[in-house]
């Protein structure tokens, strides 16, 4: 009888992809341009994926990509096909958290698919990793990143992050140290606005303890961002994080800089015991963004010379 691969944490993996893979397209949030998505096939193909969507990926709407149960639906299917390893959404902006309430546990667990996106799509991750207990990819999607090309994203951790050898060390320029030390758990998290807005639903971000959380935001003033993180401490969810690494959080600033969201988060974890990193690339960035595969064991190092080391594959 075949063994599933699990992490160390105990997450089932997600089974391997790559050139010769076919990605399935999905809009699990908002509607998107068309001559951009036209842009990311080509590009995917380019790289030697096979690309298969449904008509409905193009459902319009003034914010979601057509109704949550058809959108439910989409990303079901897709997970299902025998014939797809990889599930690929479009864009984020909105609307992932309705899709919630129409996905099976069991059905996503049986497929292992990997699941890639960021931004809005971190409901998904959430819903992923915190229930369906199933590994997935912080990655970048096809609408502003793949569509784009190298300046918008790193292709080396996108398709690491996808194979079933571990990605390893990740020192990207930039990254600060706000507190110093060193630390290993599974990295979970994604955006900071979906992840406080899951709290006290069935589907809320709901980490093991031990882990180490990645925050990621975008547009959000400093207020709000401080508003959110104290939510967040408020309802018991950093109590029992390893360590902390925060994206670059652009245009989370008030204009000419006057309070930084940096100013926030060193403030606010000024008495934090684990090590706390600031600015890596994932995400929303204003570099090419770096791929991190969410529910494995990743080291934080924040020293001299910051990086992450993430120390197992997502996929098996």
């Amino acid at each position: 009888m075949a063994v599933t691969p699990r992490t160390r944490g105990g997450l089932i993996k997600f089974r391997p992809a790559g050139p010769g893979s076919r990605i399935a397209l999905v809009a699990p949030a908002s509607p998107f341009d068309r001559a951009e998505f036209d842009r990311g096939v080509a590009r995917l193909t380019e790289l030697g994926f096979d690309t298969v969507f449904d008509d409905d990926v193009f459902a319009g709407g003034p914010i979601v990509a057509g109704r949550a149960a058809d959108r439910a639906a989409a990303l079901a299917r897709a997970c299902a096909r025998d014939d797809v390893d990889v599930v690929l959404a479009v864009r984020g902006g909105y609307g992932s958290a309705e899709t919630l309430p129409w996905l099976d546990h069991a059905a996503l667990r049986r497929t292992r698919t990997a699941v890639v996106g960021y931004s809005d799509v971190t409901s998904v991750h959430a819903f992923l990793n915190c229930h369906v207990r199933l590994t997935s990819v912080h990655g970048a999607m096809v609408a502003g990143r793949i569509a784009a090309g190298p300046d918008a994203f790193d292709l080396s951790s996108w398709l690491g992050s996808l194979t079933s050898t571990p990605l390893g060390e990740l020192a990207p320029g930039g990254i600060e140290v706000l507190r110093p030390g060193e630390a290993v758990g599974p990295l979970f998290g994604g955006t900071l606005t979906q992840i406080t807005a899951s709290l006290g639903t069935p589907y809320e971000f709901l980490a093991p303890p031990g882990h180490v959380l990645f925050i990621d935001e975008v547009g959000e003033r400093p207020y709000r961002v401080r508003r959110s993180l104290t939510q967040l401490r408020q309802s018991g969810r950093l109590s029992s994080v390893a360590a902390i690494v925060f994206g670059q959080l652009p245009g989370c600033d008030e204009p000419g800089g006057t309070v930084t969201s940096r100013d926030v988060v060193a403030d606010l974890f000024s008495g934090f015991p684990g090590p706390i990193l600031f600015g890596f690339p994932s995400g929303h960035t204003t570099t090419p963004l770096i791929s991190l595969p969410l529910g494995v064991d990743t080291r934080v190092v924040a020293r001299d010379r910051p990086r992450l080391v993430v120390e197992e594959a997502a996929a098996g």
